[in-house]
């Protein structure tokens, strides 16, 4: 069985567009960070990771009934004043 290579082939575009650049615009971005063609594109390919992928775990969703109310509970009330705004809706009694 044959393994992928940890390797992919890179075409630079004939011209610079919105889905790719020359490798004249890929050496002037090098030269301009001070790092390889190589580098230039591992920085392009990590700021759309960041930009188009989740940072985090997924959670299980939305907390239950069961949870808001135990927060409430745990929360401290506030000391004099009045409460503008809460994070949680206020049930009508």
């Amino acid at each position: 069985m044959k393994v992928a290579a940890a390797q992919i082939a890179f075409r630079y575009r004939p011209q610079d567009s919105a889905t790719g650049v020359t490798r004249t615009t890929a050496k002037r971005l090098a030269e301009v960070l001070g790092v390889d063609e190589t580098q230039v594109i591992h920085l392009a390919l990590h700021e759309l990771a960041t930009k188009f992928l989740p940072q985090y775990e997924a959670d299980e969703g939305a907390l239950t009934k069961t949870q808001l109310n135990q927060l409430k509970k745990s929360a401290p009330k506030p000391k004099g004043g009045n409460t503008r705004s809460s994070l949680f809706e206020v049930e009508s009694a």
